[in-house]
C-alpha cells in the first residue's frame, strides 16, 4: 500500500477509494450485468466460507464437537435465540432466512479483512438488495398474517386522538426508510473502516511517522474485527425487530 502513496509537488497523493472499485475479473472491458468482477468472487467465497463451516464443519458430528463444529453450533445458537428472543417464538419459523443473512454478511465482513481481498459489504448496490429483500419481505409477510389490521402498525392507538394523524405520517415515513438506513448502515461503516486503515497505511512509507502509523493500523484493525461482527448483527436484529413488526403490527 506504501508504494501507492507519490510525491507531487511535495505532498502526499493516495486513492484510499480504489480498494472500492469493481473491476472485471478477466480483461479490461466494460463492466456489464454478466460480468464476472471482484465483487462476484469474494461473493461467491463468502458462499464457501458459510458451507465449509455449517455444512463441512458439521459433517462429522461428535459429543466433543471440533473446533469448525463448535463455531456452527455458537452461530446457530446465537441466531436461534436472537430470533426467539426479539420476535417471538412464533418467528421461529423464519430463522434460516436469517441466519443466512447474519452468515453472508459476518463472512463477507471477515474475508474483507484479508489484505489484497474485496469488502463486498462496503458496496451500498450489494448491501440495498439484502435492505430491500428484507423490507418487501416482511411487508407481504405483514400482508399475509394480517390482512389489512397490518396498517395498524402505523397508528398507534395509545397516544392522544389528536396527535394519532401527524405520528401515522411520521410511522409511515420511517416505514419507507427503513431499507435505506438497513443498507447504508452496513455499507458505510465497512466503507469507513477500511478507508482509515488505507490512509494510515500510506503514511507508513513515511519514515519519521512509520512506528506511530503502524500502531494506528493495527488498532484500527482490531476494531474493524469487532466492527465486522457487529454490524453483521445489527443487521440480523433488525431483520428481526422487522420480522416482528409483521407478524405483531398492533401498538
Amino acid at each position: 500500500m506504501a508504494s501507492e502513496v507519490q510525491s507531487e509537488g511535495g505532498g502526499l497523493v493516495f486513492q484510499p477509494m480504489d480498494q472500492f472499485v469493481v473491476k472485471p475479473l478477466f480483461g479490461d472491458g466494460s463492466i456489464q450485468w454478466y460480468t464476472v468482477t471482484n465483487v462476484t468472487l469474494w461473493m461467491a467465497l463468502a458462499v464457501v466460507a458459510i458451507v465449509v463451516i455449517l455444512v463441512l464443519g458439521t459433517a462429522r458430528r461428535a459429543m466433543v464437537p471440533s473446533r469448525s463444529q463448535s463455531i456452527g453450533e455458537l452461530a446457530y445458537g446465537f441466531i436461534y435465540k436472537m430470533v426467539e428472543d426479539v420476535a417471538g417464538k412464533d418467528a421461529v419459523g423464519y430463522f434460516p432466512y436469517i441466519m443466512t443473512l447474519f452468515m453472508f454478511i459476518v463472512c463477507a465482513n471477515f474475508l474483507g479483512l484479508i489484505p489484497m481481498s474485496f469488502t463486498t459489504t462496503s458496496h451500498i448496490a450489494v448491501t440495498a438488495v439484502m435492505a430491500m429483500a428484507v423490507f418487501l419481505s416482511v411487508t407481504l409477510l405483514g400482508f399475509v398474517k394480517n390482512g389489512m389490521s397490518f396498517l395498524s402498525l402505523f397508528w398507534i392507538s395509545s397516544a392522544p386522538l389528536a396527535l394519532r394523524p401527524i405520528l401515522a405520517l411520521i410511522e409511515v415515513i420511517s416505514y419507507f426508510v427503513r431499507p435505506v438506513s438497513h443498507s447504508i448502515r452496513l455499507a458505510g461503516n465497512m466503507m469507513a473502516g477500511h478507508a482509515v486503515i488505507k490512509v494510515f497505511a500510506a503514511f507508513a512509507g513515511v519514515a519519521v511517522i512509520a512506528p506511530l502509523s503502524v500502531l494506528a493500523i493495527t488498532a484500527i484493525y482490531a476494531l474493524e474485527i469487532l466492527v465486522s461482527f457487529i454490524q453483521a448483527y445489527v443487521f440480523a436484529i433488525l431483520t428481526c425487530v422487522y420480522l416482528k413488526d409483521a407478524l405483531h403490527p398492533h401498538h
